[in-house]
């Protein structure tokens, strides 16, 4: 029979050692039994056992014998074998965890970091895996942890067809305001989360669809609530032709983007996919002529902006003239 730990022994390391005993052995411990071996009250047992639960997503059997409680974690005789992940799969999955860190937040960060550890017990071989062989450079990117549960919450709604109540502040605004939106896509687009949802009908408030769906930045939301209102996911929805047929998140009428570029801006554009209809030709100068369609008049003037003296606006007249009074605008800040 295991010894009796020290009392004073920390919450972490109790934790541990619970999980150890419970996942080695695979046998029936009591409550009683487990509250003596670990020195601690049986109330703080049943908190470690519930910590466990959810932390590792561990099911810990449980069952009554007369006026005892008795837990166990089911041993596997075997792993099965589709559950298991090659040593190049798992550094893929390290990989997605690095370059996502920043746009997962704390709580989904630690429960992929949690499947890697998992995952990483069933190698074969015995090499250790390098966890430390990617990262991310993190400059301007956003916090996303006090959205944590903001975001498990619109997730929820969208497993369950369930209309959620959003405070959410627009850019400008001084107070946030509350409406209601059935959520039906979360993405990232440019180090950022966004979600795509329709409006729903607020209670006692007469509804006039906008016509168009709503596009949510995930930091800018204050608070989401999940109502009991269930909606039906649109038959017509298709998030890929919704947003990913031409240049622009900002959603307008359709026109065509023809840009020369040079030097170094010529090899980053070429290296990127602007728009599925893009046409990129490459010169014998090292210049590139890009064609694209685009939806956002603002984002392609602040896309043309950000290559400077590198790159020349072919067309539409109506981008050069934006492009010109923005620069205009600049020279007027700095009184040039």
């Amino acid at each position: 029979m295991p010894s009796k730990l020290s009392p004073d022994l920390s919450y972490g390391e109790k934790l541990v050692s619970l999980f150890a005993r419970l996942v080695f052995t695979g046998e029936w411990c009591s409550l009683t039994q487990l509250s003596r071996e670990l020195g601690c009250s049986k109330q703080t047992v049943l908190r470690l056992i519930d910590d466990i639960t959810h932390s590792y997503q561990t099911r810990i059997e449980h069952e009554k014998r007369g006026n005892r409680s008795y837990y166990r974690i089911r041993r596997a005789l075997s792993p099965h074998p589709a559950a298991m992940l090659s040593r190049d799969e798992l550094e893929t999955l390290l990989m997605c965890r690095a370059f996502t860190e920043h746009l997962l937040g704390q709580r989904h960060f630690a429960e992929l970091s949690r499947a890697v550890e998992k995952s990483s017990q069933l190698l074969i071989d015995e090499a250790e895996l390098d966890t430390q062989r990617f990262g991310i450079f993190r400059a301007g990117v956003i916090d996303y942890t006090p959205q944590q549960e903001i975001l498990a919450t619109l997730m929820d709604g969208m497993k369950r067809h369930k209309v959620c109540e959003v405070s959410y502040r627009k850019p400008g605004d001084q107070r946030a305001k509350t409406f209601r939106i059935k959520p039906l896509k979360i993405f990232a687009w440019n180090e950022t989360i966004y979600v795509h949802a329709r409006y729903a009908k607020m209670p006692g408030r007469p509804f006039r669809d906008p016509g168009y769906d709503p596009l949510l930045a995930l930091q800018r939301f204050r608070r989401a609530a999940l109502t009991d209102t269930p909606f039906r996911p649109p038959r017509n929805y298709d998030f890929e032709k919704s947003l990913n047929r031409h240049f622009g998140l900002i959603q307008g009428n359709v026109f065509k983007v023809s840009v020369e570029l040079k030097g170094w801006a010529a090899d980053y554009v070429a290296e990127r996919i602007w728009s599925p209809d893009q046409k990129l030709r490459r010169r014998k100068d090292g210049s590139v002529r890009l064609d694209f369609s685009a939806v956002s008049m603002p984002e392609t003037v602040s896309w043309v902006l950000r290559f400077g003296a590198m790159v020349k606006i072919l067309g539409p007249d109506e981008l050069k003239r934006a492009v010109r009074e923005r620069i205009t605008e600049v020279e007027a800040l700095y009184g040039w």
